[in-house]
């Protein structure tokens, strides 16, 4: 290799030309024109069978458990089966309510390949938004662990369309705990209701096209429920084959790559730090180890200091998630007694990352290339990742958009469907985030005016503010409106804003991200209350904790006299409100 590295644009180019694994063409879909993987799997039915090449090897690991990949591939194959005797057909809607487990991973694949619709649903959702998830949905399959199902257990009588729901045990070591009786729904634990495993079994035979929808993830924004972002099959596809381009390009311009020092093979093993409910969890990590024969090691609650024996343990390759989850661990007190010298990457996203953190861990990892990426649950996860001497040098990138992604940056105030020509250009301008491919989902289930603002001729606006320079990097200068991201959670504001609007006391309400040190940004509330009435910061956040998961519940709470700061259409100025209170809590 050269000792000047192939520019972004060389590489690139080299490795989408005719004949090479990421060739690009364009493609016709539902009507709109756009640039596809010509040599991406057609299926994550493909993507499952994939698996076997690397059968003896470790996949989840998870506290006293291990499985292989011939082992996961025949109990989610056995799995698939038992969920058609039931009456799962292509189509159908099977919801994943369960934290991170081996069982999550298995209903996932087991499902996938009967040609249903997988909806994973947050794990933290309290018992109303869960309830939500299961109706708008019309799932008719749930598979849960027991802490979940205690939650909905007020609901079932709400929950027309669900007819079975397979309890997963907190404890892998008994059966799970159901005590749950209806006259309608069917419960029974996962142990049972997966059975006997055939050591033979393969998929069912179910046709399977790219368009075909796969997943559901839910988002939300300014309608206060979350929508179902309805993920295809080729939306999946597209992110699987969009991070093996952008790995290989690394390796094409800085060489290294999943080798030793002396050239042989090593498996990737990360520690995964993200939930599985997430488009990144179950997009980025769990269905890219499948494919390319990663192991996924798993923890019931996340710690630095186990983190750090699960390192040296199990030579763990790769760290991430958010960058609160690297700082811990890099703060964590015996940091140095343990062995981690095995790590090779230390990527994250959903928030900024300080710049003192990227120095820390070019320091704390001599062979560890520190990486941030931007992506939406819209988007299948990745839409550009910003890794290596690339991120050393340009911090605050999230990177380079793949080759079937484009992107545009179109003025705040433009009401046409699709970019044009005539629009400012240049690396200081700055406007809302554009992004056009195959991993942009389809749209939202059921919601067709809410699909059709955010999605036009195939664009999908993002609301995020951005810029573009020269060389195609991508520059985030505002987040998405209305939202925080509070130690890698996504909190929409108007969701907290609608609770609080709830009790009776309060006139106005605004919510906004403030800095916190640990978490990135913590929930904060300012109330405008009713004439004559008096209520305390406690009663708001209790009231809001008997609506919303915990993450969601606002830990600065502000009031104030003066009526909320508005533009002349009567929008709150989140920003302006948002600088006078971190000046305020500097004071």
């Amino acid at each position: 290799m050269s000792d000047t590295p192939l520019s972004i644009a060389e590489a690139t180019a080299q490795m989408i030309a005719p004949g090479q694994m990421f060739e690009t063409e364009r493609m016709v879909i539902n009507g709109v024109e756009m640039s596809v993987w010509k040599h991406a799997p057609t299926s994550l039915r493909q993507v499952l069978d994939l698996s076997l090449n690397h059968a003896t090897r470790d996949f989840l690991v998870y506290e006293d458990e291990r499985f292989t990949f011939e082992q996961h591939y025949r109990i989610a194959s056995t799995l698939a089966h038992r969920l058609q005797a039931i009456g799962v057909k292509k189509g159908d809607r099977v919801a994943i309510a369960l934290r991170n487990l081996p069982q999550w991973v298995f209903a996932f694949w087991g499902a996938m390949v009967t040609g249903a619709v997988v909806v994973p649903l947050n794990a933290w959702w309290t018992s109303d938004e869960l309830a939500y998830g299961l109706t708008d949905s019309g799932s008719t399959v749930l598979f849960v662990d027991e802490e979940r199902l205690e939650r909905l257990r007020k609901q079932l009588d709400n929950l027309p369309e669900l007819e079975t729901v397979v309890v997963v045990s907190d404890d892998p070591k008994r059966p799970a705990h159901i005590d749950a009786k209806h006259d309608r729904i069917h419960f029974i634990g996962f142990d049972d209701f997966l059975g006997s495993v055939d050591p033979t079994a393969t998929p069912p035979e179910v046709t399977i096209d790219p368009e075909d929808d796969a997943t559901m993830f839910y988002t939300s924004g300014t309608t206060g429920r979350p929508k179902g972002a309805v993920g295809t099959h080729r939306n999946a596809l597209t992110n699987l084959m969009s991070l093996f381009f952008i790995g290989q390009r690394s390796t094409l311009r800085f060489g290294g790559g999943n080798v030793d020092g002396e050239g042989a093979s090593i498996q990737n093993a990360g520690l995964l730090n993200v939930p599985l409910f997430h488009a990144t969890g179950c997009l980025a990590v769990m269905v890219v180890n499948t494919a390319s024969g990663g192991k996924i090691v798993m923890m019931h609650h996340f710690d630095a200091g186990k983190a750090l024996a699960l390192i040296e343990a199990e030579r763990l390759t790769m760290i991430g998630g958010v960058p609160t989850i690297a700082m811990q661990i890099l703060d964590h007190p015996d940091f140095n007694k343990f062995d981690t010298s095995s790590v090779r990457s230390v990527s994250y996203g959903g928030a900024p990352a300080p710049p003192e953190l990227v120095k820390r861990i070019r320091s704390a990892f001599p062979v560890g290339q520190p990486g941030n990426g931007y992506g939406l649950t819209e988007t299948s996860a990745a839409v550009c990742l910003n890794s290596g001497p690339d991120y050393i040098e340009r911090p605050d990138s999230c990177g380079t958009a793949v080759p079937v992604c484009e992107v545009a940056i179109v003025p705040e105030e433009y009401e046409g469907d699709e970019p044009t020509d005539d629009m400012p250009k240049g690396p200081e301008v700055i406007g809302e985030l554009w992004i056009k491919g195959p991993n942009v989902v389809r749209g939202y289930w059921r919601k067709p005016e809410a699909t059709a603002k955010s999605f036009t001729n195939g664009w999908l606006h993002t609301g995020d503010l951005a810029r573009v320079d020269d060389e195609g990097f991508i520059y985030i200068v505002d987040r998405a409106k209305d939202m925080i991201i509070r130690g890698g959670e996504n909190v929409y504001s108007v969701i907290v804003e609608a609770a609080i609007f709830e009790h009776p006391d309060v006139a106005d309400c605004a919510v906004v991200g403030l800095p916190h040190p640990v978490l990135g940004e913590e929930v904060a509330a300012v109330i405008v209350l009713r004439p004559g009435r008096d209520v305390s910061g406690d009663e708001i956040s209790r009231h809001v904790a008997a609506r919303l998961a915990r993450f969601e519940v606002p830990t600065k709470i502000f009031f104030r006299t003066l009526a909320l700061p508005r533009n002349p259409q009567g929008k709150v100025l989140k920003r302006e409100l948002r600088d006078s209170l971190e000046d305020q809590v500097r004071d």
